[in-house]
């Protein structure tokens, strides 16, 4: 990872957003410009200079990990310690991750720092993020390979009388018996009508015959994360199943083949929706097509029907039609994808077509 690049990239819109200095403490935005990997640590990135403020719990791996920075090991409380580095610095416009910091953090630096203005980072870092260095999209095409491994051995479990509950276990201990560092999200395991629930928690519920099982899970690998979702049949489809199944990889397959650098995120989103109203199920699609995967499992950019985003050659993406029909059951395949300058390149390699167990 090149660090110093990343920081030398953020630095190059101080001038746009009017700043002298940033205070980075959102632990993603944070070790994204700094190459830590730990977290209750703060960074002042000046036009010049960087300090990168831990206490004793990290100072060792801090000294160990972080690159382009001084390292402080900083006595409580951590805004005085800012501060003075701030006045020593003679900071006059600090810039603040404001989604990332806490109502009771803005009110204590605004009285902390009277003489100095806060102005807000705008998500400037979460888009340095969204366009992935090679290095980051290999690890996330390594933790989308433990996820597929995963999925093979989990089908295994697919069968009546299986448990929900027993089932996230079973791939939470695979992915970490197989190099996963963590899970991505808590994994979503919902049978029969449950399925209808895009963020279903697992439960006590047992698989039912004629059940559509969706798997929605994904791991860490080194710090990044997969992302992935597959919906199967146990026993055997009806046709309302495999109508609800088809249009959802119908819409999955045609916002595949039109992704590439320069679509926008709307139409992305619209080419899918399009499909799935047109088998009369519009209303049965509430969410987003997909958005972004890194350090985070959701971040930007944001494929929706409200999005204003370009795809650029280096995101990482979901396609991630859905269809949710109470009482009944409901469908979702998510694949995770690199935008290239003329396409696409898939990193899940799991089978999508309807698996009836």
């Amino acid at each position: 990872m090149n660090i110093l690049k990343r920081l030398e990239n953020f630095r190059a819109r101080f001038d746009e957003l009017g700043i002298d200095a940033a205070l980075v403490y959102g632990d993603y935005n944070r070790n994204y410009l700094s190459g830590f990997t730990g977290h209750e640590s703060f960074s002042v990135i000046l036009k010049d200079k960087a300090y990168f403020l831990t206490d004793g719990r990290y100072i060792e791996q801090a000294n160990a990990e972080v690159v382009g920075y001084e390292v402080i090991e900083y006595k409580p409380p951590i805004h005085n310690a800012i501060k003075e580095l701030l006045l020593e610095n003679n900071v006059k416009v600090l810039g603040i991750e404001e989604d990332r910091m806490t109502y009771s953090d803005y009110f204590t630096y605004k009285e902390l720092l009277e003489d100095i203005q806060i102005v807000k980072l705008s998500q400037t870092i979460e888009k340095l993020r969204m366009i992935k260095e090679e290095e980051e999209i290999e690890l996330i095409a390594k933790a989308a390979s433990i996820a597929d491994m995963a999925f093979e051995h989990i089908i295994k479990f697919l069968k009546v009388g299986a448990v929900e509950k027993d089932i996230a276990l079973e791939l939470e201990y695979f992915m970490k018996k197989h190099g996963a560092e963590g899970l991505s999200f808590n994994s979503i395991v919902v049978s029969g009508a449950r399925s209808s629930l895009p963020h279903g928690t697992p439960s006590d519920k047992k698989i039912e015959y004629g059940d559509f099982v969706t798997l929605d899970f994904g791991c860490i690998y080194k710090g990044y994360c997969s992302d992935m979702t597959r919906t199967v049949v146990v026993g055997k489809a009806s046709d309302k199943h495999k109508e609800i199944y088809n249009a959802v990889l119908d819409a999955n397959e045609a916002a595949l083949k039109a992704i590439k650098a320069g679509l926008s995120c709307f139409d992305a989103d619209r080419i899918a929706r399009d499909i799935i109203k047109e088998r009369g199920y519009g209303d049965k699609f509430g969410h987003g097509l997909g958005h972004g995967v890194g350090m985070e499992v959701h971040e930007m950019p944001r494929l929706n029907f409200r999005s204003n985003e370009i795809l650029q050659a280096g995101m990482v993406v979901t396609d991630e039609p859905g269809i949710y029909v109470p009482n009944f059951g409901g469908v979702r395949i998510e694949e995770l994808v690199v935008v290239t300058e003329d396409g696409y390149r898939v990193l899940s390699k799991s089978p999508k077509h309807l698996m009836e167990l």
